[in-house]
């Protein structure tokens, strides 16, 4: 019982020095960083070599925690594995990941075998015991980031076919590396124990494999069967949780039951049966959308407790003397990146250019990489927690210095989309409706009413003549190209609202966000279909129908606040301002003498809305959500350099 209660409250403490860990990592990120150099930094804060909050017996006893993060690691990368995604780029993929799968191997096995009378841990190994350590070291350093390279083509919004072979490449990768390092460690374990490589040693692997497989599509199955419930997804996750942390138990009970009954040991491969479980939810069941929605989900949480505990777990003595060497193996894995990816790409028949920039993207490294260096912690412990610090620290410094690499490498062939910056105002707000309808003459009238300089664009040359001055300026666009966007003044406009179908609205909305700088951009949508594409975009979403019942819903509960926001009360008028007078910089609201029917709502701050009160302090830049007279809010416009 005192057991229990010992591992319960271990389990508390770390629990609580993992959130630290996340604000750590979160903090790093401020300067452009990777999230997971905050968490392995805050893991060694606390652990026995610096802090001691953390000790060597707790590690031992948090064990069980690192095996279901390794599974989850495990999930999420043959999550990746889609083959519908991939099918378009296969030559290539298949050509790249042939020639990375055997530069990389090999460059860096060899250094680390001939680095090996430098490193302390390996001057006592027999000849067998370098090969075997260099051996896995090689094949963990051709592991990748899936995570790390998802979020810059995402943050990038990159398309082309460089950026969709990376991506390819990259999880691919993650399933031969696993799949090799099975072998790997079988090889290992047999030189360790002078097993002949015989082909009764060629037997039993192959027969790990398949039962790997086996239990693989088994674990793909019961996952199925977790995700089909009907019970909410806390429950599901810790199911497959729960299922992770089974394959570990399983493997372990196989190993010591085989070696107590039978003449060999018979290894199951976990994170190769975890992985084939996740590459079976995706590809062979209806169930994926879910899937991926839960492991996103869990994601943040289980990376910041693994990467806190391998911080904590990093052996800093050896790490610093080590340190050198991980600067030579670091330096060596880049070689063989570029030769494999090299080498690859012209088998493939890819373009030259791209195939010179390519070993860019196949830098990062860390969740399957890290996830495999512990495990090599775990199967050999009697140098298993050396070598483990020894690879890790050259996928810290892979997945510090991969990142702005890939990024440059997809900027340098053309395929970034990203945000043009925002234009500068000109003292007029100027707006653009795209669509000729009653709706779109009523909204500029009335955003003329509240001085807005309206224009209506429209595809149609035949549109409707102006026969008051009250109608907004209509101009007929011949197409929605770059140019004839340019034509419309579009580099000046403060909101542009999209009134067309959906396909030609995000055609519209793809050339604002990468050529423009309009900041608002409001889209009418038809098709629910479109609305996380447009959302990606950073468009304002109206869906008609929902706007409706939404809008009903609000009179019921607020009428007040409704007619307000309707412009229902002729004296009443809510609006945003946006900061623009230097003057006004640190200015308190309280001080700033607002008229008395002016009421201050919100301030929006760097895309947050921040909490008002009268000692809130102004910035340029600032968005202020104001409820006033007409008169009075221009005035206030007037006073903060937007008239």
């Amino acid at each position: 019982m005192e057991n229990y209660q010992h591992v319960a409250v271990v389990l508390l403490s770390f629990g609580v020095l993992a959130v630290a860990a996340g604000q750590i990592g979160r903090f790093f990120a401020r300067f452009k960083l990777p999230l997971i150099s905050g968490f392995l930094f805050a893991g060694i804060l606390v652990g026995p070599f610096v802090l001691g909050l953390i000790s060597q017996a707790s590690l031992k006893e948090l064990l069980f925690v690192d095996e279901v993060s390794l599974a989850f690691i495990a999930f999420a990368a043959g999550s990746e594995i889609y083959l519908e995604e991939l099918r378009s780029r296969l030559r290539s993929i298949a050509w790249v990941t042939v020639g990375n799968a055997i530069a990389i191997p090999v460059c860096g096995g060899v250094a680390l075998f001939l680095l090996s009378g430098m490193i302390p841990f390996m001057r006592e190994m027999p000849v067998n015991g370098r090969i075997a350590a260099s051996l896995l070291a090689g094949t963990i350093l051709l592991a990748r980031s899936p995570s790390s390279v998802i979020a810059i083509v995402n943050e990038l919004r990159a398309k082309g076919s460089f950026t969709q072979t990376a991506l390819g490449v990259t999880m691919v990768t993650d399933v031969v590396v696993i799949v090799i390092f099975a072998v790997s460690v079988e090889i290992a374990d047999a030189l360790f124990t002078s097993l002949a490589l015989n082909y009764v040693f060629l037997i039993l692997v192959l027969s790990e494999l398949f039962a790997s497989l086996v239990f693989g599509i088994i674990l793909g199955k019961l996952l199925q069967f977790v995700l089909s419930l009907s019970a909410g997804q806390y429950i599901k996750s810790a199911l497959i949780l729960l299922l992770g942390y089974g394959v570990f138990a399983l493997s372990t009970f196989v190993r010591h039951y085989s070696h107590a009954n039978l003449p060999f040991e018979f290894l199951l491969e976990p994170l190769l049966i975890a992985m084939i479980g996740g590459f079976f939810v995706t590809n062979y069941s209806k169930h994926r959308p879910e899937f991926l929605h839960i492991l996103a989900q869990m994601a943040p949480i289980i990376y910041i407790i693994f990467f806190t505990l391998t911080g904590a777990s990093l052996a800093l003595d050896i790490l610093v003397g080590s340190l050198f060497i991980a600067l030579i193996l670091f330096a060596v894995r880049l070689f063989g990146i570029f030769a494999g990816s090299f080498a690859g790409g012209m088998a493939a028949g890819d373009d030259v250019a791209h195939s010179r920039l390519s070993w860019m993207a196949y830098v990062t490294q860390a969740g399957v990489g890290l996830g495999l260096a512990k495990e090599v912690a775990v199967e050999f412990p009697g140098w298993g927690d050396e070598f483990a610090t020894l690879i890790i620290a050259v996928i810290v410094l892979s997945q510090i210095i991969g990142p702005p690499f890939f990024k440059w490498a997809i900027h340098r062939v053309g395929e970034a989309h990203t945000r043009a910056p925002r234009s500068e105002f000109d003292g007029m707000r100027d707006v653009i409706i795209f669509g000729l309808e009653g709706q779109a003459l009523a909204l500029g009238q009335q955003l003329r009413a509240h001085h807005w300089q309206v224009q209506i664009a429209c595809l149609d040359a035949e549109y409707l003549p102006t026969t008051v001055d009250t109608t907004p300026a209509i101009n007929a666009v011949p197409d929605l190209s770059l140019p004839s966007l340019r034509h419309l003044g579009l580099e000046q406009a403060d909101a542009v609202v999209l009134m067309l179908s959906d396909d030609e609205n995000y055609r519209v909305c793809e050339l604002l966000y990468e050529h423009f700088g309009v900041e608002t951009v409001v889209v009418r949508l038809q098709d629910r279909a479109y609305f996380d594409r447009f959302y990606e975009l950073g468009a304002l979403i109206v869906e008609p129908g929902t706007a409706i019942v939404s809008l009903l819903e609000q009179f019921v509960r607020s009428p007040t606040a409704a007619s307000l926001l309707l412009g229902m009360d002729d004296t009443q008028s809510m609006v945003d301002i946006e900061v623009y007078d230097p003057n006004l910089e640190g200015i308190a609201l309280r001080d700033l003498r607002l008229p008395l029917d002016t009421l201050v709502l919100s301030v929006n701050r760097d895309g947050q809305t921040i909490i008002s009160h009268g000692y809130t302090q102004l910035k340029v830049g600032d968005k202020v959500t104001l409820v006033g007279s007409q008169q009075s809010l221009e005035d206030v416009a007037l006073r903060f350099g937007m008239l």
